[in-house]
């Protein structure tokens, strides 16, 4: 805990108030999901293969999206063999295409990582965009499914809610693995910090993160270990309200109303991702981050192919 002069200023005061209380709070965040100690990038080795949490999230998080997309299509088609075969085989394609487009987005956003680091950069399991993935995916899906014959509307309804938890629980591995996605300087209760992470917090590693505090804390010292938003937390939470409303409104109009989950999905997945992004540390271009201008876009794709649901409703 930092200690400062008896001539603090009101703002010095409340900071060091701000971190007085969060050593009085018996199950404080990073107490109740994560705590410092047990965040670890690297989980176990079997054998000489390194496990780790980051891999291990996304893993599940796949397993959990194809076995929400397979009940959901059992449940419609009343055929186990078809939707296993079917649910498999979508969820093989977003992988392949996610990881691919998720890295190709990370290198375009970054050039000077791929000529600093060649090949090296393109095969490392680091630098991977969710939106990146999302878009090549979905670009990949559909030209599946419309070769197959079937409605993309029809499979992004059933898709939807798996989607969102599945992205809730890859931030668990942002969340394990301490990647840089945590949120900027913050000396809330809940506040945590990262130094074992990949992209620790340590302002002595991280001088971006020791520069936001300082411009945030002027005249404040800077901490060893900057305590910092835990955004992850903050998405898998969000994710998983976004999942619950879905997950009923899917259950509830089921196939009347095509389209109309998937427009919530863009919706919710858009709004989140623009609101959390405010408490970033992140570029910005025009005012906002660039996943915050495709936030926009999705939220407005959403609400347009709901309108486009309501008019036909009506029609």
């Amino acid at each position: 805990m930092l200690v400062y002069a008896s001539g603090d200023t009101r703002r010095q005061a409340f900071v060091r108030l701000s971190r007085v209380r969060r050593d009085y709070i018996p199950h404080r965040l990073d107490e109740f999901f994560f705590s410092k100690d047990t965040m670890r990038p690297e989980l176990f080795h079997i054998g000489p293969i390194p496990v780790y949490s980051f891999g291990l999230m996304m893993a599940i998080a796949f397993l959990t999206a194809n076995a929400l997309l397979n009940r959901e299509l059992r449940r419609r088609w009343k055929n186990e063999e078809k939707a296993a075969a079917f649910s498999s085989t979508i969820t093989l394609i977003a992988l392949v295409a996610g990881v691919s487009g998720s890295k190709l987005f990370h290198l375009l956003e970054n050039p000077d990582l791929l000529l600093r680091n060649g090949l090296a950069e393109v095969f490392s399991g680091s630098g991977l965009t969710f939106f990146g993935g999302l878009l090549m995916a979905i670009a990949c899906i559909y030209v599946y499914v419309r070769r197959k014959g079937m409605s993309f509307l029809y499979l992004a309804d059933v898709a939807a809610p798996g989607l969102i938890l599945a992205y809730g629980i890859g931030r668990i591995g942002c969340q394990l693995a301490g990647d840089g996605d945590y949120g900027i300087p913050s000396t809330l209760p809940w506040s945590m910090s990262y130094p074992n992470g990949t992209v620790p917090t340590l302002s002595a590693l991280n001088p971006e993160l020791a520069s936001k505090w300082m411009e945030m804390n002027p005249g404040l010292p800077v901490p060893v270990d900057i305590t910092v938003h835990p955004t992850p937390v903050y998405e898998t939470l969000a994710c998983l309200v976004i999942f619950l409303f879905l997950y009923r409104l899917q259950q509830r109009i089921g196939q009347t109303q095509e389209g109309r989950v998937f427009a919530w999905y863009l919706v919710g997945a858009g709004l989140e991702r623009f609101l959390v992004e405010f408490l970033r540390l992140n570029p910005l271009y025009g005012g906002l981050s660039q996943a915050q201008w495709i936030g926009v876009g999705l939220a407005l794709a959403g609400m347009a192919l709901l309108a486009r649901s309501a008019s036909t409703k009506t029609a």
